[in-house]
């Protein structure tokens, strides 16, 4: 058993070639994390004909399997802040387990350190 975790990558004004690279850049370090099983775009339907796959993918949009512990979803919470952090704009992260969503953004206020702990919480009880 795994746990899955969709995650939307966002900027302001930010084009799809943008979101892609975005996505991209996440997708690698999150593949270094030792709890994460796999990482692939999010496949939305069925490509435009003449498209190379038979599927699309969303733009910055990821797909995450991670071992089913608590611990795993803890790992890639905290790297998903550092990775926000970085780079001085103003990227967001929409991040659904089971139904269960928060927006992460690059603030460190104490605001959204109380919500990604109450967020946490609620993955350890269900």
């Amino acid at each position: 058993m795994a746990t899955d975790m969709v995650l939307h990558v966002s900027e302001p004004d930010a084009d799809l070639a943008r979101l892609d690279d975005l996505a991209r850049s996440l997708r690698a370090e999150l593949l270094e994390v030792d709890a994460t099983r796999t990482v692939v775009p999010l496949e939305t339907g069925q490509a435009p004909e003449g498209a190379r796959s038979g599927l699309a993918a969303a733009a910055g949009a990821l797909l995450v399997t991670v071992q089913p512990q608590l611990a795993a979803v803890v790992k890639i919470v905290s790297l998903l802040r550092e990775w926000l952090v970085r780079g001085g704009s103003e990227k967001r992260i929409r991040l659904e387990v089971d139904g269960d969503v928060i927006e992460l953004t690059g603030a460190t206020t104490e605001l959204q350190d109380r919500l990604v702990t109450e967020w946490i919480s609620r993955r350890s009880h269900g």
